[in-house]
């Protein structure tokens, strides 16, 4: 229904957002992302997404097309409703999200409010195959299927599970070690993707 406000920000606070377009104020749920984005600015435009409810119309805003194709996204997932998709676009820009996605890393999804084990396993089992389709800017469609596949072979994910036993989340370690030969010996990848990560 609605693709997009443009309009004088007239109040923003925890989760949301409120654009005067011509003369009716709009009060958009948003996500932090968002909300730091369009911070100090008095004009802006937010891509929409109307949920429509037996008891209530829920408008959603978000500054990108990118951010708002990723929240879409997210509530085909059974169980993800938008208020959970919004707590994972608030604690994950999508870029960290994708990767999270394509290393199968629960853990960081975990870490959004209300979204358990099931739920970030049940993201990552649905997901992952469309997460190519959505490469930002930040990581391109080869990169993420190079760390997916880091995830489906023995020795990469012995690597990875060895670095993130070392601290490093799932996502930094598989971004690590797929940055390296594949064919190298377990304690190699380690000691190479121990030096990459000491680098960052």
């Amino acid at each position: 229904m609605f693709y997009s406000l443009t309009g004088n920000v007239v109040k923003s606070g925890v989760g949301f957002v409120a654009v005067e377009c011509g003369g009716v104020a709009f009060r958009c749920q948003t996500s932090n992302q968002t909300l730091y984005e369009i911070s100090g600015e008095k004009q802006v435009t937010l891509y929409t997404y109307l949920n429509v409810r037996e008891d209530a119309l829920d408008l959603f805003g978000f500054s990108t097309e990118y951010e708002l194709d990723w929240f879409k996204m997210l509530i085909t997932v059974n169980g993800v409703g938008p208020k959970a998709a919004l707590g994972i676009l608030s604690e994950l820009s999508p870029d960290k999200l994708a990767l999270s996605i394509s290393a199968s890393d629960e853990k960081a999804i975990c870490r959004a409010p209300g979204v358990g084990k099931k739920i970030a396993q049940r993201i990552i089992l649905d997901l992952k195959d469309k997460v190519k389709n959505l490469a930002g800017d930040s990581v391109s469609t080869a990169e993420m299927e190079k760390i997916s596949a880091v995830n489906d072979m023995s020795n990469t994910s012995e690597a990875v599970a060895a670095l993130s036993m070392l601290g490093y989340s799932q996502s930094e370690a598989s971004v690590a070690v797929s940055k390296l030969d594949p064919t190298l010996p377990v304690e190699t990848l380690i000691r190479q993707g121990l030096k990459l990560l000491s680098n960052q």
